[in-house]
């Protein structure tokens, strides 16, 4: 077993040591030629990158057919291993009459969980706002090509009126690709 001790140039006291592989096969590790730390360590639950999307567009829906909420990022994972954390925040939901909201986050062209399924109901025809709903969802892409997350949303009380982004409230998307 080979080593490479390297003494600190600080003012610690501590080795860094490089250990040889316990195999048979040779090893080549590049270090990058910028300032900064390396981490090579591949850990589960490691972040890789960050997308964040915001809109502030008021948007209302009075049918029972799914329209876009114009909340929607795209983010193209590293590995088709990894994992994508969708953390969604749909401020300034309302509905009119009496009826409810109903908010749906899709990857590309297909739903994958569905985020408000009776939001505002109150049971009156009264308008009722109720800010924001909210929701976290782990996805497993399976690909490294650009995926697109959106919210859709509808009233299943067809010929009333539901709001996203209601007095230009920001809603907000973040994704976050992590490790398995």
């Amino acid at each position: 077993m080979s080593l490479i001790s390297l003494s600190p140039n600080a003012s610690g006291t501590g080795v860094f040591t490089v250990a040889s592989p316990n195999s048979n096969v040779d090893r080549v590790l590049t270090l990058p030629d910028e300032t900064g730390t390396v981490d090579t360590l591949q850990r589960s639950g490691n972040v890789i990158q960050v997308v964040n999307a915001t809109t502030a567009t008021i948007v209302t829906n009075s049918t029972n057919t799914l329209a876009n909420t114009g909340l929607t990022a795209t983010i193209t994972p590293t590995s088709a291993s990894n994992k994508i954390l969708v953390m969604v925040f749909q401020n300034g939901c309302s509905k009119t009459n009496n009826n409810y909201l109903e908010i749906q986050l899709y990857r590309d062209a297909g739903i994958i969980h569905k985020i408000g399924g009776a939001a505002a109901y109150t049971d009156s025809a009264a308008q009722n706002r109720i800010g924001t709903v909210g929701g976290t969802f782990l996805d497993s892409p399976a690909t490294t090509s650009a995926t697109t997350y959106k919210t859709m949303f509808m009233t299943p009380a067809n010929g009333s009126g539901v709001t996203v982004q209601d007095n230009s409230a920001t809603s907000s998307m973040i994704l976050m690709e992590v490790t398995p």
